[in-house]
């Protein structure tokens, strides 16, 4: 009962990005359906999970595609209920760790807007070269607790595979920084992305907003000493670019080498060699600090960021926490199943196996309107999952005592000083959801909402009414 009075604090902000309190009531259903559900298939999950009645689920899809759930006000609380209220996010420098990334999502449905023949750019041989799917971007904030760094999840979007405009000249570098702008932060932050996000188009914005951007850079990327000024200015432009530096040629440097304990987590007894540089970086014109790193084992890496004051050890640091976002997307596909929607088009026009890009600027407005709509379905969905693996990872970082205490069960890989993990988190809410239906309820309305749409013949609905 405890573990879902947490739950419940977690929850109760949301409030004010639905119009109705009905509507509150069903969405706070669908957030528990994601947090205790066994299987992952669609919807039908959350009506097995909480044993409802089969009129449910079109009451629930009816929410996934309703405008009284307003997203962005969902997405803006979420963000601000993390920042606000959780007392282990981690700080660098005084400011907030954002990680941002991109994830494909693969999807058969051939009338599923946005759905896109996507390449695969992972080097496991497990992956196919290419498939059918949702190209997503996504961000989320670092939160530390015990020994553990987590990435909480915070929004993601589908930015591929529908153009409304063909005057639509934005890229996925543009739309990420619109994402982050969406959140609303009003704390400094840095944000970590790898090598695909070394552009002006985010560099810029964020400097332009007072942030600062972390992250790698390719081997064959170049920097710039400052041209040195005459004493006396001669007519025309003054030079700004002096000698090209190509960066890998910062490991030659023998005099400039710096032997650092290695800050990664998990790495103790490990010494890296290190080189810092502060040189020009044309694609935004400015002095940025670039860090070469040797690893005795993981070999070469150069880094960037375009905070000048930052430590070569604190940059190192946060750039190895950028796997985590990875570790996020594993669990909510595998665990919280944020992405997996089946929600069809039915008057979609079929796409092939070749799909790419859907231009809509021909089309009907009744026809935009209707791909408008389940595009906002399916962000919804998203949303809704990310927001519950955020609530069970904020559990898991706040109250993990609890966490274990409730889990009732055993772990051959259990260890002190570690966070529990969704899967865990999962499975004591289960455990303890039947007191969160009992007359003592942490919202009795909430608990009488369910109540009365349980079916009494479905064997979980009789041990949730027991």
């Amino acid at each position: 009962m405890q573990l879902w009075i947490h739950w419940w604090k977690w929850c109760a902000p949301l409030r004010k990005a639905c119009a109705r309190k009905r509507t509150f009531l069903w969405m706070c259903v669908i957030l528990v359906g994601f947090c205790v559900r066994e299987d992952l298939w669609g919807v039908t999950s959350f009506v097995r999970a909480l044993g409802l009645q089969p009129v449910c689920y079109d009451r629930l899809l009816d929410l996934f595609h309703s405008s009284a759930l307003n997203l962005d006000t969902l997405t803006r609380l979420w963000a601000m209920l993390l920042v606000n209220f959780h007392p282990g996010v981690l700080t660098c420098n005084g400011r907030r760790v954002l990680v941002c990334d991109g994830i494909k999502v693969p999807k058969a449905g051939k009338k599923m807007p946005g759905v896109k023949r996507l390449k695969q750019p992972s080097e496991s041989n497990t992956k196919p070269e290419s498939i059918l799917g949702h190209s997503c971007q996504a961000v989320g904030i670092l939160v530390q607790c015990l020994s553990s760094v987590v990435c909480i999840p915070l929004t993601a979007r589908i930015h591929e595979g529908v153009v409304f405009s063909n005057r639509d000249q934005r890229t996925l570098l543009d739309k990420m920084i619109e994402l982050i702008a969406l959140l609303a932060i009003p704390d400094d932050f840095y944000v970590i992305a790898d090598a695909f996000y070394a552009s002006c188009k985010i560099a810029l914005p964020l400097l332009r907003s007072g942030q600062h951007l972390v992250t790698r850079v390719r081997n064959n990327a170049v920097g710039y000493v400052p041209a040195p000024q005459p004493e006396r200015r001669k007519p025309g432009r003054p030079r700004v670019y002096g000698k090209k530096v190509p960066l890998k040629t910062l490991f030659d440097r023998s005099q400039d080498t710096q032997l650092l304990p290695s800050p990664v987590y998990g790495e103790s007894g490990v010494e890296l060699c290190v080189w810092t540089a502060d040189l020009l970086w044309r694609p935004v014109g400015l002095l940025v600090r670039f860090v070469a790193v040797l690893h005795p084992t993981r070999g070469r890496i150069i880094l960037m960021t375009t905070d000048l004051a930052m430590a070569p050890l604190d940059l190192i640091r946060l750039y190895g926490y950028r796997f985590k976002i990875e570790v996020s997307f594993k669990s909510a596909l595998r665990v919280v199943g944020a992405y997996l929607y089946h929600f069809w088009m039915a008057d979609m026009v079929s796409i092939t196996r070749k799909a790419r890009d859907q231009y809509l600027h021909r089309k009907t407005d009744s026809y935009r309107d209707a791909v408008r709509r389940k595009l906002a379905a399916y962000h919804r969905f998203i949303q809704l999952g990310l927001t519950a693996q955020g609530i069970m990872l904020a559990l898991a970082t706040t109250v993990p005592q609890l966490v274990w205490k409730s889990f009732g069960s055993w772990l051959r890989t259990l260890r002190t000083g570690i966070v529990p993990s969704e899967s865990v988190v999962a499975c004591a809410l289960r455990n303890s959801l039947p007191h969160f239906l009992t007359d003592n309820a942490v919202d009795p309305d909430l608990a009488k909402f369910i109540q009365e749409k349980l079916d009494l013949e479905n064997t979980n609905a009789r041990r949730l009414a027991a």
